[in-house]
């Protein structure tokens, strides 16, 4: 723990948190640099943090035996990690880190599960959390099976864009082809269609957001779903991109 640690959160879950439901993990919570590919979660393993993610971009990553990481869900400033504490185990199944470098709060995983058991309100809300983030890998599933690449890219872009301070964040070609589960020639090309239309800008590790809207039109219905689950459930998304066109 730390004396110095603000207490003004980005984190919209620690937001909306009630005043007593706060106060029970509030002296735990410890702020850390996040770089980039910093595991949060192992899988297989015991989860011994929770992350609050202020800023940046954590993906969930699922493997299989025979090799092949595919991205099955995004964490932001609107989540957490460590949501198989809150219905009742203390293992996780998949990989977590860092595609997006930032910073959040850390807290013990049995500051957390201690603070689930004092307080069923507390309990709720977060359940709340990890049916969101069920239905936004549902979601993920139902598209990368049935959506065109072109769909896909725009989709992942705009969940992207949801959750970074800015219209510019780097990632290059080869991370998203491992994101999106698709060899990067492929990936190359929807880009390349993508700025074609003067969506976005793609630079060497770069990506810059030009028409949000657009994109959405692109996605062409595969993005928004999750998203208003997330409204209905803990309340609208505080996106920060400034959303203006170049």
């Amino acid at each position: 723990m730390s004396d110095s640690v603000p207490r003004h959160y980005q984190n919209q879950l620690l937001q909306r948190l009630s005043a007593p439901d706060l106060a029970l993990i509030d002296p735990y919570l410890e702020h850390v640099a996040l770089p980039l590919r910093t595991p949060l979660e192992t899988a297989n393993s015991i989860i011994e943090n929770v992350y609050f993610i202020e800023e940046g971009i954590a993906s969930i990553v699922a493997t299989i035996p025979k090799g092949g990481d595919t991205e099955i869900g995004l964490i932001g400033s609107e989540g957490m990690t460590g949501v198989m504490l809150i219905l009742g185990d203390d293992h996780c199944v998949h990989d977590t880190y860092m595609q997006l470098a930032g910073s959040g709060f850390r807290v013990p995983a049995a500051a957390l599960v201690e603070a689930l058991a004092a307080s069923a309100s507390l309990k709720t809300f977060l359940l709340r959390y990890v049916a969101t983030l069920f239905i936004q890998t549902g979601f993920t599933a139902l598209v990368n099976a049935r959506s065109k690449l072109n769909e896909r890219l725009a989709r992942w872009l705009l969940m992207c864009h949801d959750r970074a301070p800015n219209d510019h964040f780097y990632i290059t070609h080869e991370f998203m082809a491992v994101m999106l589960g698709v060899r990067r020639p492929g990936v190359t090309v929807a880009i390349q269609e993508l700025e074609g239309k003067g969506l976005i800008r793609a630079t060497r590790g770069e990506i810059v957001i030009r028409d949000r809207n657009g994109l959405v039109r692109v996605a062409d219905g595969t993005y928004s779903p999750a998203e208003d689950e997330y409204e209905r459930l803990i309340g609208k998304m505080n996106y920060r991109y400034s959303s203006q066109p170049e």
